[in-house]
């Protein structure tokens, strides 16, 4: 059974376009279900995978023949698992410089295809990733019906409702969102896929495209990332832990970003002598993966990082905005600073409507349009220093998405 992708919508605008269509992804996401799907509305097709060893040689050794027998008697070319192939980008230029044929290409890990690929079609291709899925295309999957009416909240919700949703959102916090994943029959059978996961798939690509020979440094820093999501990164510290130098580490981190298993994001400020230095904070693209790297999947009311979960929950939402955090010297914080100008505070639970004294200062100096302080118990819409300030369920992150509309 196929399920629908918020990518899609991305990429139907340019199904058509000249623009070669790039998806990239981890391993076990859904992009070639994806392709095949775009591959489904078009017409002439042909779909190709570099799995094939014949098919790459050909492309790497003969691209002349290849395209005679591969591109010229179609009109929509797919191209799966792309990032096996030797000079890829270099080829594909030939084929879109020399043909008038649409592509489309897909690929497990972005470093092969950023270096070797992107580089050579500057102006030629439209890149997008796809990631594990969000709470909303998880929802879908696990109850249509639902996911229905969860698409149409408004800011009112009955406790009914919010019960469901918040123990939908509890399963999503522990396991995350890989397809086969989600549709596991039982914990154990989760546990065991994402195990799966991470070795077999995650870890392996990072070992063989970066050329990273010490696993055990490598392991430690990851757990040593998934232990502390929300917080600034502090190089020295991370550096003495796992035993290498900054420039190493920041090697390994910049590898983890490219293999779609972390993301940094980096401080929002106008004025650096007050604001904080340039560390960034680091969160996982899917919560399954980081928590089989702790090895805990407790319930989410019996943990310690509760709120680095709910963070990191947020995070994974908002992954499309432009996503910053606020810290002064002071020690004033915010979140998250969405767009360069919209604050968001996660809490967990709230006695009434209100904001904190590093919220409080967010406003007096910025002015925002609105904010947003995202919890478990306290809904409506409450005026601060002149600025409307919306509290929502953390379920509800999907309205920021498009919050400056």
């Amino acid at each position: 059974m196929y399920y629908k992708r918020e990518l899609e919508e991305k990429i139907e605008q340019y199904l058509e376009s000249p623009e070669i269509i790039a998806i990239f992804g981890p391993r076990q996401v859904g992009k070639t279900t994806l392709l095949r799907e775009l591959y489904s509305r078009v017409d002439n097709p042909v779909f190709l995978t570099f799995e094939d060893i014949e098919l790459k040689v050909l492309f790497e050794e003969d691209i002349k023949s290849f395209i005679t027998l591969y591109i010229d008697p179609y009109d929509h070319i797919f191209i799966d698992e792309f990032q096996y192939a030797r000079m890829g980008g270099k080829h594909l230029k030939y084929i879109y410089d020399t043909t008038d044929k649409k592509i489309f290409i897909s690929g497990s890990s972005a470093m092969e295809l950023s270096i070797n690929a992107v580089k050579y079609l500057a102006g030629r291709i439209f890149v997008f990733n796809l990631y594990s899925f969000s709470f909303g295309e998880f929802l879908s999957v696990k109850d249509a019906s639902f996911y229905k009416l969860y698409s149409n909240l408004q800011s009112t919700i009955s406790p009914s409702i919010s019960k469901k949703i918040t123990t939908y959102m509890e399963e999503y916090l522990t396991f995350g969102g890989y397809p086969r994943v989600v549709l596991s029959k039982n914990d154990e059978e989760k546990k065991e896929i994402l195990k799966n996961l991470l070795s077999i798939y995650l870890l392996r690509d990072i070992r063989e495209i970066a050329k990273i020979a010490d696993e055990t440094k490598m392991y430690k820093l990851l757990k040593a990332l998934s232990l502390q999501i929300g917080n600034v990164i502090v190089y020295n510290e991370l550096s003495t832990l796992i035993g290498v130098n900054a420039v190493q580490l920041k090697k390994y981190l910049s590898v983890f970003e490219k293999a779609f298993l972390t993301k940094a994001i980096t401080p929002f400020f106008t004025n650096k002598r007050l604001e904080i230095v340039k560390n960034p904070k680091i969160f996982f693209l899917d919560m399954g993966i980081r928590n089989v790297i702790i090895k805990n999947f407790s319930a989410l009311e019996d943990r310690v990082d509760k709120g680095a979960m709910l963070e990191n929950f947020v995070f994974r939402e908002l992954i499309e905005r432009e996503l910053k955090y606020y810290r002064t010297k002071n020690g004033a914080e915010v979140d998250f600073v969405i767009d360069d100008s919209i604050p968001v505070e996660i809490k967990s639970n709230l006695s009434s409507m209100k904001i904190s004294k590093s919220y409080h200062y967010f406003l007096e100096n910025y002015r925002p349009k609105k904010g947003y302080v995202l919890n478990f118990n306290q809904v409506g819409v409450k005026e601060f220093n002149g600025v409307t300030v919306n509290f929502l369920p953390h379920f509800m992150t999907e309205v920021l998405k498009d919050s400056t509309k």
